[in-house]
């Protein structure tokens, strides 16, 4: 009995030469520009003239029918609402100048919006097979998690990687709680080019996100705090590493950052072999 398409069960009638893999090598370098890395913003939108974002390539939004209230995805010319995509899509541009910017708008005016819109546009950005996602939002709504778990699953075995942002306070809120994405949270470090790994997760990496300046709506900056700031830079590091080595998983890419981070060293000399147990 086979079971549903695109499942792998057991390998009962092929043997190792019938699946190749062809793969990059994994380094911890992230020496790329994003070059040719497409990086979608799940956010307010983004300002599109906006001099530290730079082009955009494609904008749309998450609609609802006023008479049916389904939920839709459609191109969008209004930009940002409120200026918090706008911050994201500028860090994103910074760490990684070359990488493909598009964004998708799940908020409203005054950072409004719901658990469903959010799931509708994450939900659409994976089904586009972005290579990153960068998603500065979270839920605690648990009614959210079984759905929202499923999108991040779906992302991971397609090598679309969602950045989450850890929640700003410490309250159980998802996806970034899921270790199919990668999740992020700040540190106050000076360094703009800093991240760390953290041996403790389920926060698995932090980067700078305290009193960081960003761009804000008018072609303005401002400064200001928040996992939300940190989110972006760990995105436009995977689209610099992401742009040498195109062909890494997401579970690649996580190691990629793994070695990268300031706070891991890789020892000089072999680790040597713990002695035998007496008892055995």
């Amino acid at each position: 009995m086979s079971g549903p398409p695109g499942l792998t069960w057991s390998l009962r009638d092929r043997r190792p030469a019938d699946l190749p893999v062809l793969a990059d090598r994994l380094t911890g370098g992230s020496d790329g520009t994003g070059k040719g890395v497409r990086v979608c913003v799940v956010d307010s939108g983004i300002e599109p003239d906006h001099p530290l974002v730079g082009p955009l390539q494609g904008s749309w939004a998450v609609v609802k029918d006023p008479v049916t209230r389904e939920l839709t995805v459609r191109p969008d010319t209004a930009g940002d609402t409120c200026g918090h995509g706008t911050a994201c899509a500028g860090l994103i541009r910074r760490t990684a100048p070359d990488c493909e910017l598009y964004s998708v708008r799940v908020l409203g005016e005054r950072f409004t919006g719901t658990g469903d819109m959010l799931i509708a546009g994450l939900r659409w950005a994976v089904r586009q097979g972005f290579d990153v996602v960068n998603l500065s939002l979270s839920t605690t709504r648990t009614r959210f998690l079984e759905e929202l778990h499923s999108i991040a699953d779906d992302a991971f075995f397609a090598r679309t990687a969602i950045v989450a942002s850890a929640h700003n306070t410490p309250v159980e809120s998802f996806p970034w709680r899921f270790s199919s994405v990668i999740s992020v949270g700040s540190h106050q470090e000076d360094d703009p080019d800093l991240h760390l790994y953290n041996p403790e997760p389920p926060v698995e990496f932090f980067a700078p996100g305290q009193n960081v300046r960003v761009p804000w709506l008018g072609g303005t900056t401002i400064r200001t705090t928040g996992n939300s700031f940190a989110t972006p830079y760990v995105a436009g590091l995977c689209a610099r590493i992401l742009s040498r080595r195109p062909r890494l998983t997401t579970f690649q890419l996580k190691s990629a950052l793994y070695l990268t981070a300031a706070n891991v060293q890789v020892p000089t000399t072999p680790t040597p072999e713990a002695p035998d147990d007496p008892q055995h």
